[in-house]
């Protein structure tokens, strides 16, 4: 029987006992409940140097504190994602939508997201590291994945991260409702608009973004 959601763990047991075994000294993890976390306080240092040891498998961010992992894309997440790359490409063909891109998000820069899409210009991340600060990008986007910390992931924890560092616009393809969620105009380190759109309808991009989106495509990838 495939597991639910709910009961879905984070990652294998294999993935997990990989990464404890290449843990930096002092990082001691644990499986509890099908998640992966900490024994003790985690630095963002040490989450840096866990995520670069860490296997090709296993993506790690860094949300208030606290260590996640990011579910990896299945074969319509790819499809939504290419969708929205086509259209970025057509319509501004001056900047790049950067896949699974590592962004320092929260307030003092404390928090480490990667990113489904990073919309800047081109050349913006010449001569970056593994976690990009936000300044100059214009759009972060998630595609929601049917895992059970979704919910908190990229509808509660993301806006506030992505809002604290101003990213102008922040795009929530929400595939459990089949909606899109436009985050906008961030002042005071949260977003003040959020207009949702059900998949079908055209989507306005705001400034500095400026596309707009024809989201009737997005229904074949409805799961």
């Amino acid at each position: 029987m495939t597991p639910s959601t709910a009961e879905r763990p984070q990652m294998p047991i294999e993935d997990f006992e990989e990464l404890a075994s290449v843990a930096p000294e002092g990082v001691r993890l644990e499986l509890v409940d099908g998640r992966v976390r900490t024994k003790d306080p985690l630095s963002v240092e040490d989450f840096e140097e866990l995520a670069r040891r860490a296997p090709e498998t296993v993506r790690l961010e860094y949300v208030n504190g606290r260590l996640e992992v990011k579910a990896m894309p299945d074969g319509n997440h790819c499809e939504i994602f290419m969708w929205l790359l086509r259209q970025c490409m057509q319509q501004r063909p001056e900047l790049n939508l950067v896949p699974e891109r590592g962004v320092k998000t929260e307030a003092y820069r404390k928090g480490r997201a990667i990113t489904d899409g990073f919309l800047a210009p081109r050349g913006h991340f010449k001569g970056h590291g593994n976690w990009s600060p936000a300044d100059g990008a214009l759009m972060a986007v998630e595609i929601t994945s049917h895992d059970r910390d979704t919910n908190q992931r990229d509808r509660i924890d993301k806006p506030v991260g992505y809002g604290a560092v101003d990213i102008p616009v922040y795009l929530l393809i929400d595939r459990d409702n089949n909606t899109l969620t436009v985050f906008s105009d961030p002042k005071d380190g949260r977003y003040q608009q959020s207009p949702s759109y059900p998949w079908g309808a055209t989507v306005e991009l705001p400034p500095p973004v400026s596309i707009t989106l024809d989201t009737e495509e997005l229904k074949d990838y409805a799961d």
